[in-house]
């Protein structure tokens, strides 16, 4: 208990119980419907639980209903079955990592030209800030109809919406890192007379290393919530998103809490990855042990 491995295991140990309590009361209602219409009373307590955690289509899945089912689409079919997770998850992550990739450049080039232009900083911040202010659900359809409207679609729009979600942490990350070094440093490169690039090579962008790789992580589990927003108002087939949409469509409640899970462990997995390149990163800097 005194590492991490069983404090974890206790919060997901209490998050279980909860989740079973909220299930056998929402899933209540309809079973004792089913009984009317059965003519049964007096049912077992032990039967009722079971019958409540094993409905087809209940309000709230049981997390070992969700468990089977990610078992069955992940484990048990092939990856390139249309019924597959993993699929669906590898159409996803595509759009995640493209719009990742331009969203990160994106937020690194604004912040190198807010920290070294006042110009910049004072017209061109505000409107990065106010950028976020708008809802992604109804900016995705817009973004869309306009980039369909001029012959752009499949991945990219899907991209741009995971874009538009993961410059905003990097661009902020990255501005706060390159102003944290202390004006005694810069003082010094002064002395040095170093120029503005040298300034900014060996001393701001070392010090923006770690606030760059703490933005990117925001900005990835940010792409992924754009990828998932980007497929719903396209009607895809295709991707994470198409399966909650499927779900919700059917009704099938199973299917869209297994593909929540599944895409809560990609970003967790995603997440995980950059602090794995950070800690590499910060170890050959000699910031980390």
């Amino acid at each position: 208990m005194a590492g991490t491995v069983g404090p974890v295991l206790v919060v997901v140990l209490g998050i279980l119980a909860i989740w079973y309590v909220a299930a056998v009361a929402l899933n209540t209602p309809f079973q004792n419907q089913i009984y009317e219409r059965a003519n049964l009373a007096d049912v077992p307590l032990t039967a009722h639980l079971a019958n409540t955690l094993a409905q087809d289509r209940p309000v709230l899945p049981a997390p070992h209903q969700v468990a089977g089912e990610i078992w069955n689409t992940t484990v048990e079919k092939k990856i390139t079955s249309k019924r597959s997770l993993i699929y669906h998850s590898g159409i996803t992550l595509s759009s995640t990592l493209l719009g990742f990739v331009i969203g990160t450049g994106l937020g690194v080039l604004l912040a190198i030209g807010i920290v070294h232009s006042r110009v910049l900083d004072k017209s061109l911040m505000p409107w990065v800030i106010s950028s976020q202010t708008i809802p992604i659900l109804a900016i995705a359809p817009m973004i869309i109809v306009v980039l369909n409207a001029i012959g752009v679609s499949g991945l990219l729009p899907k991209a741009m919406i995971s874009t538009y979600l993961a410059f905003f942490p990097v661009t902020v990350g990255m501005v706060k890192g390159l102003r944290s070094p202390e004006v005694l440093h810069m003082d010094l490169m002064h002395t040095y007379s170093a120029t503005r690039l040298q300034t900014f090579l060996k001393l701001r962008l070392p010090y923006a290393v770690p606030y760059l790789f703490t933005s990117m992580k925001i900005g990835m589990a940010a792409s992924l919530v754009g990828a998932i927003v980007g497929e719903l108002p396209t009607g895809a087939v295709a991707g994470l998103g198409a399966r909650l949409l499927a779900g919700s469509y059917y009704g099938q409640t199973v299917q869209i809490w297994s593909a929540l899970i599944v895409a809560a462990f990609l970003a967790g997995a995603l997440v995980a990855l950059i602090g794995g390149f950070e800690k590499l990163t910060l170890k050959r800097m000699g910031m980390a042990r």
